[in-house]
């Protein structure tokens, strides 16, 4: 190579270095991505559970295991255990089998637990899916990274948790939910949650802990009620106006079963639905105090806690809300619960606490999310990488957050009610599903002789049967939404039944374009080649950064 090749790569770096506002640094100063390094070992003893894995200041560790506790249970607990029991038993026929089909569903529940334990502990840094499907699926290089930037867009939109949100709200202050009203509260707090979590980090984790604390309580002590009420205790009666509930005499427990095979896969979807959200403390384990021993623990208990919610609410309503009154009224099971336990006066507070059960879920859902795209702002793969990966100014993720509350805010102004609405809805879930069956059946490969040589042996295993378990649960999900529907019933007024799912596979050819254009199409046009170093931001987070190298001038060394 020539001096003035030398010259002009030399002024290209550090060019680059100035722009990015960063140091060039080597990759084992800082430990390195997924894609580039082992996973942690089971025998590995470092005294530190995970990490030095990834190298971020120790001040940004700042969840232990309470905060991730909640920060899984928030996810979870939004509005479905208020509403879905109607739904459950329409499908189920039987108050018995819709409590079967509860304890299903957290089964399954508890193998997805599993598995992204095993994965987060093998792999403890924050992003989630994007980290576990770079380790598996490494070739064609950062293909399975650019893929999954439109399908973390989709899946994080809190546009339809915002409007039930503003629907509770609007109900508890007694004004009507009109579209305009309903929009402007969302809104207002979708723009709360950026700021609070973007600008305030610590003031976000205390409410977001204070409301999952709450919500637990709240939850446990309307449990009770209804055991209390089946237990024949004073005071809590079903009021002799409304019908009295016999759902648990042995020949009503069971009436109605047998609606067939289709409704019992129909509600047992539904439940799985619920349970959404377990996965959510793996996103931002670069932010968690000793990874991998917190996760272990608090991923379980926070299951726990939300299944013994459910089965325990489900046992409530059935004692005190008459089968005929859940399966033919237009209200809510929630509603009609505390009707007759306490009277009518108290659909207020009903519709202020599911208000604030799903505010949760939305600080919840949209802490992890900022952290993900965070991520893709590490990998130096999407635009402006380096402002997406900053915690500037604030020591926070806020544009991460920003980007996210962006497109939330775009869908709830331009996507209208009705089939769109439902379709972006339904495409979130599908997408998710996906994303799950692909990251599943990577963990299986993992553990064949093929990939025997990249050494996966994290320190949590799941067994293998519950892996394959929950890649058939998620691969029925995915295939399911291509089979007609039963006769009489559609899923949109005007779209095809396929439709969320053919969007679902078109976000994955999407991302293949936008990976073939950046880093293969403009290279080749513009004659340069991609070469990534390991950099550190001035606020101390490490990163990758991407600099355009032309053709013919050899590969810096560090």
């Amino acid at each position: 190579m020539d001096q003035t090749s030398k010259i002009s790569d030399e002024n290209t770096h550090l060019l680059s270095d100035r722009l990015e506002g960063a140091s060039s640094r080597d990759n084992s100063d800082y430990g390195g991505a997924p894609l580039e390094r082992e996973a942690v070992q089971r025998d590995d003893e470092d005294g530190n559970f995970g990490e030095s894995y990834d190298n971020v200041p120790k001040s940004k560790r700042q969840l232990g295991s309470f905060s991730v506790t909640f920060l899984i249970f928030n996810r979870i607990i939004g509005t479905g255990i208020y509403a879905t029991p109607s739904n459950i038993l329409r499908s189920a026929g039987s108050v018995g089998v819709a409590l079967i089909m509860w304890l299903v569903g957290s089964c399954i529940a508890a193998c997805g637990t599993a598995v992204y334990v095993e994965l987060g502990t093998g792999l403890p840094r924050s992003g989630g899916e994007k980290n576990y499907l770079e380790f598996i699926y490494r070739r064609p290089k950062f293909l399975a990274t650019c893929t999954y930037i439109f399908y973390t867009l989709i899946m994080g939109t809190a546009t339809a948790n915002s409007v039930v949100f503003s629907e509770y709200f609007l109900h508890a202050l007694s004004l009507e939910p009109t579209w305009f009203k309903s929009r402007l509260v969302a809104f207002t707090c979708l723009t709360f949650i950026c700021l609070i979590h973007g600008t305030q980090l610590k003031w976000g984790l205390r409410l977001q802990n204070a409301l999952g604390l709450s919500k637990l309580v709240i939850l446990a002590l309307i449990a009770l009620s209804g055991l209390l009420s089946l237990a024949g205790v004073k005071g809590l009666q079903v009021r002799k106006d409304y019908e009295q509930p016999d759902n648990f005499k042995w020949d009503k427990f069971w009436e109605g079963s047998g609606t067939g095979a289709n409704a019992f896969v129909s509600g047992l979807y539904n439940i799985i639905w619920s349970y959404i959200g377990y996965a959510n403390a793996n996103y931002a384990l670069s932010e968690v105090r000793d990874p991998v021993r917190t996760i272990k623990r608090a991923a379980p208990l926070a299951m726990i806690s939300v299944t013994s919610v459910y089965i325990f609410i489900n046992i409530a309503y059935f004692a005190v809300v008459s089968k005929t009154d859940i399966l033919e009224s237009k209200r809510i099971v929630a509603a009609l619960y505390f009707r007759n336990l306490f009277g009518p006066t108290t659909e207020k507070a009903l519709s202020a606490f599911i208000a604030l059960s799903t505010l949760g879920n939305l600080l919840g859902g949209q802490f992890a999310q900022g952290r993900v795209i965070q991520e893709l702002g590490r990998e130096g793969i999407v635009p402006y990488a380096f402002f997406v990966a900053s915690n500037k100014p604030f020591d926070a993720p806020l544009a991460g957050l920003f980007t996210q509350y962006l497109v939330s805010c775009t869908f709830l102004f331009t996507v209208p009610p009705g089939d769109a609405y439902l379709f972006l809805i339904s495409l979130s879930s599908y997408a998710l599903s996906l994303i799950n069956t692909l990251v599943s059946f990577g963990l299986l490969l993992l553990y064949t002789r093929w990939y025997r040589s990249w050494k996966w042996d994290p320190p949590f295993h799941a067994p293998k049967a519950i892996i394959v378990l929950f890649f058939l649960s998620n691969l029925f999900l995915v295939t399911v939404p291509f089979f007609p529907p039963a006769p009489g019933s559609k899923t949109y007024d005007k779209l095809p039944y396929w439709a969320h799912s053919a969007g679902g596979l078109a976000l994955s050819l999407a991302g293949a374009l936008y990976w073939y254009i950046w880093s293969v199409w403009l290279p080749k046009k513009k004659g340069y080649r991609l070469e990534r170093r390991w950099v550190l931001q001035d606020d101390g987070v490490p990163r990758y950064a991407f600099y355009r190298v032309p053709v013919g001038v050899s590969a810096r060394t560090e």
